[in-house]
């Protein structure tokens, strides 16, 4: 099917717009003047000098704490810049292969290239690719690459000459001896040593007592020297801690980015460098994660436990960008038993304490490189000591309850009573402090008024400079936001539970029922997931929650009280400073005491994920910006470690069940502009597009391109002084726009291209006529940019487009939600004549997501989301949409 798209062109001439620096970087709030920074129509390119936005981190600022810096040692010249003050120590000092410190100007030693036609192992490239084929591409098994060598070899039989491999023991052993590539898996068994009698049969032991407990994994050392030695890294490595300052003296701000930024890092140096002989070294954080997984795909045992291993070296972005930044070191082994003793306290003891001596085995191939620098290889060429060390350990609740061996409800992070997690001033948990209540206090009193189980011994114990309550970070995906996290299982939760509160079962069911048309009904937004049944689903993923927040607050307005609203708002809300997170947090317990108030919770907010808010910001000065210790880095590593391998097991099983109707990211680049032949000249396309005036629009349009001048535009003359359009056109279906904007994958100066899209039928369907935002300097608009739906391109007079305008409700966002409102503009609202213009390409920024106001209306049964912008009349500009659209409508 053939499809219309163009690029906006790159040239800016007509008109600039004025947007304040903070809709348009991460800037410190509530100090410095406003800036000004041109917007162009398709990019935003910030300088990171003026707008302190770097090209490919993001960074989290400290709000309104004046941070002094002491030991900046590049000079500061301009307030507004960067300066970074590198840990003097552990410096990242480079070295020959036999740890001999070098002049830090000395090249590295030159890469050695293999010989042309050089298939070491392989006889040659024909027998290289067919074992890439085989193993890699098609994943063939061993039968089946049996029978298929024996039928090769049969049609070689003839020439006397015989296949690449004998068999697949063949193949396999030549792709093991392949000196490079991935560390080979291995297994380990461990037992239960303490032996208790079964009570049931006095005379044997439990049945698990005596269960080996077997698990791959492959040598975590091995596995970070590769990442050490990945040359695709070279650029996004921090080889030494640093603290990051925008100013000068006292208006210095400290900024949050990598975990090398943290304060962790620092204090983790400062402790390693009272060794003299680790001066010079890199300090390498290898961070942890776990997280006990299921797969749908398989039968039989399906519960997984992989364990991840990665660099607080590398930055953020990679982690999210590159496969090879993180990598599965182990399958945890998971041990079951009989319904019998499912309950058994010394079964209870057993999985937590086979879980630390798992990973105390694990990772002893670092213990001795923690105090003793190893001369490693870095991806740029160049060797360096390196002295290693336990970092951040990333994952969910129900296993920072293992992890820091306390009692479930408790906090791992300080001593709050689980009745009142939310009071102020508890004391930080520590493993010095830990120690000593063990040593001086009974198990029950640990257990009920200090929340200890004393009966585990945490895997940090065996290791040097580690505390397990220290390195607890910051879980985005699980506890602040998504899948069992805030949104879904709290506030989503109490939304359903006060209006069957308020309403009965009966008629919340039809009130949550609307609530879900009404998210179905949202319009189409590149990139943003849509709920054609709603939320209306059990299993949820991270991508669901993520868009679903996006779009929830509108659909529950009307039906809730303006707190309920405002709750939600405060939570969505984390700006970029530290103090502009405290205020969203703040905000967030202050209203979100509706619920308790209403009746929804009689008991109180004492929940330990969000309780785990109150530790967010000193997390983040500990390991940096939270986008990089996020299980969401890893979750997608499920699918490849342990959903494909699953389903290539059951690949021969056919599976029933009903397929999932919740649509994916509509964010695909192609444009359906169906089969029709589109108007070729203005007069057709004004009769194609209902538009009667549009060879008048065409007019104005070109005396303001042509003649136009500071005393006369096509508002100041008659119709009969503007040039007039005869000539041909071509109509497009989409334009392209590419512009800065921030992701996961690429970070805050990472380049985003979306589609606008206007064709009269969208993969099949009805039609899809975006909106977007206007570069229009207007003083009455979002700071100076207004909102207006593309009914069509035609760029063969100009690169130009005809758009129906929008206008804001209030020269202000709602309080409420803190969104703009807009509504469509009529010249004759009783004869629906729209508000339209012509317009030069150039004024388009980006793309624009409108959520319809609902007020207490009830969304028809029948309607579709392609109706929306047509039926409502008034909207909420989603800021949520994104985070660029965030940044610059805020």
């Amino acid at each position: 099917m053939h499809s219309s798209s163009f690029d906006i062109p790159n040239e800016l001439e007509a008109r600039e717009h004025t947007v304040r620096a903070r809709e348009l970087s991460l800037e410190v709030a509530d100090f410095g003047e406003a800036q000004e920074s041109g917007l162009e129509a398709r990019e935003f390119n910030f300088d990171a000098g003026e707008q302190n936005v770097k090209a490919k981190e993001r960074h989290i600022e400290a709000g309104e704490q004046n941070i002094e810096a002491l030991n900046i040692l590049t000079p500061v010249l301009n307030p507004e810049e960067i300066y970074q003050d590198y840990h003097l120590e552990l410096d990242g000092q480079i070295c020959d292969e036999y740890g001999q410190f070098l002049d830090p100007d000395t090249p590295p030693p030159p890469f050695i290239t293999r010989e042309h036609g050089d298939w070491t192992l392989f006889c040659d490239r024909t027998e290289f690719e067919t074992a890439q084929f085989l193993y890699t591409k098609n994943q063939m098994s061993g039968g089946d690459i049996d029978t298929h060598m024996y039928l090769w070899g049969r049609t070689l039989a003839n020439h006397r000459d015989t296949p690449p491999f004998t068999d697949h023991k063949d193949l396999y052993s030549t792709i093991n001896a392949i000196p490079l590539g991935e560390v080979a898996w291995e297994t380990s068994t461990m037992k239960f040593n303490e032996k208790t009698p079964n009570p049931s049969d006095p005379g044997t032991c439990a049945p698990w007592m005596d269960t080996p407990y077997t698990a791959w994994f492959r040598d975590p050392h091995a596995v970070v020297r590769n990442m050490l030695a990945n040359p695709d890294f070279r650029d996004e490595m921090d080889y030494t801690p640093y603290r990051e300052w925008k100013g000068e003296g006292d208006n210095a701000k400290q900024q949050w980015r990598n975990v090398m930024s943290g304060d962790w890092a620092w204090n983790q140096a400062d402790e390693i460098a009272k060794d003299l002989e680790t001066h010079g070294s890199t300090f390498v954080p290898v961070l942890l994660r776990s997280d006990k997984t299921m797969v749908s795909v398989t039968t039989g045992p399906n519960d997984y436990y992989p364990f991840y291993t990665l660099i607080g070296n590398v930055h953020n972005n990679v982690w999210h960008a590159h496969c090879n930044a993180i990598a599965v070191v182990r399958f945890l082994a998971i041990p079951k038993t009989v319904k019998e003793y499912v309950d058994d306290a010394h079964f209870h003891k057993l999985k937590k304490q086979l879980f630390h001596s798992s990973l105390s085995q694990i990772l002893r191939s670092f213990k001795t490189f923690m105090t003793v620098p190893e001369v490693v290889h870095f991806g740029d060429g160049h060797f360096r000591h390196v002295i290693y060390g336990l970092g951040p350990y990333i994952t969910d609740y129900p296993e920072q309850v293992v992890l820091s061996c306390i009692v479930s409800n408790w906090c791992a992070k300080c001593f709050a009573f689980p009745t009142d997690l939310d009071g102020k001033d508890a004391q930080l948990r520590a493993q010095e402090v830990m120690d000593v209540l063990c040593d001086n206090v009974d198990f029950g009193t640990l257990w009920y008024q200090w929340g200890v189980d004393a009966d585990i011994v945490p895997f940090t114990n065996d290791y040097p400079h580690t505390d397990i309550h220290e390195l607890i970070s910051p879980d985005i995906l699980h506890q602040l936001i998504l899948i069992k996290g805030t949104f879904k299982d709290h506030l989503v939760v109490w939304v359903k539970k006060y209006l069957e509160c308020i309403h009965g079962k009966t008629c919340a069911k039809a009130v949550m029922d609307d609530i879900d048309r009404r998210i179905a009904a949202v319009p189409s937004f590149a990139g943003l997931r849509r709920f054609p049944q709603g939320c209306g689903f059990t299993q949820w993923t991270g991508n669901d929650s993520k868009a679903l927040m996006k779009v929830y607050l509108p659909a529950m307005e009307g039906y809730v009280p303006d707190d309920v609203v405002r709750c939600f708002h405060a939570f969505l809300e984390f700006y970029d400073t530290l103090k502009e997170i405290k205020e969203a947090l703040d905000h967030f317990h202050h209203y979100h005491k509706v619920f308790q108030e209403t009746g929804v919770c009689f008991d109180g907010f004492s929940l330990p994920r969000q309780h785990s808010l109150m530790h967010y910001t000193e997390l983040i000065r500990m390991f940096g910006a939270p986008n990089g210790v996020c299980l969401s880095i890893m979750e997608s590593k499920h699918i490849k470690a342990v959903s494909v391998n699953a389903e290539n097991d059951n690949r021969n099983i056919e599976g029933s069940g009903k397929a999932d109707d919740r649509s994916k990211a509509d964010d695909r680049g192609e444009v359906d502009d169906g089969e029709c032949k589109r108007a070729s000249t203005i007069h057709a396309l004004a009769e194609e597009l209902d538009v009667p005036n549009l060879p008048q629009l065409v007019r104005l349009f070109l005396y303001d391109q042509h003649l136009a001048d500071d005393k006369h535009t096509s508002d100041t003359v008659l119709l009969t002084a503007c040039p007039r359009f005869q000539g041909r056109i071509k109509v497009f279906g989409s334009a392209a726009a590419t512009f800065f904007a921030p992701s996961d994958p690429s970070g805050i100066g990472g380049m985003q291209r979306e589609y606008i899209c206007s064709v009269p039928s969208w993969r099949g369907g009805p039609g899809r006529y975006d909106t977007v935002f206007m570069n229009t300097g207007s003083k009455d608009g979002m700071h100076g940019m207004e909102v207006a739906r593309v009914l069509c391109f035609f760029p063969s007079i100009f690169l130009c487009a005809l758009v129906h305008w929008f206008k804001l409700v209030f020269d202000e966002p709602n309080p409420g939600n803190g969104m703009w409102m807009v509504k469509p503009s009529f010249l004759d609202l009783e004869l629906n004549t729209q508000e339209l213009s012509i317009i030069h390409i150039d004024m388009i920024i980006r793309a624009t997501h409108l959520l319809p106001i609902f007020s207490k209306g009830c969304v028809p049964q029948k309607a579709t989301f392609h109706e929306t912008l047509d039926t409502y009349r008034r909207f909420y500009v989603n800021k949520f949409a994104d985070h660029h659209s965030f940044e610059i409508v805020s």
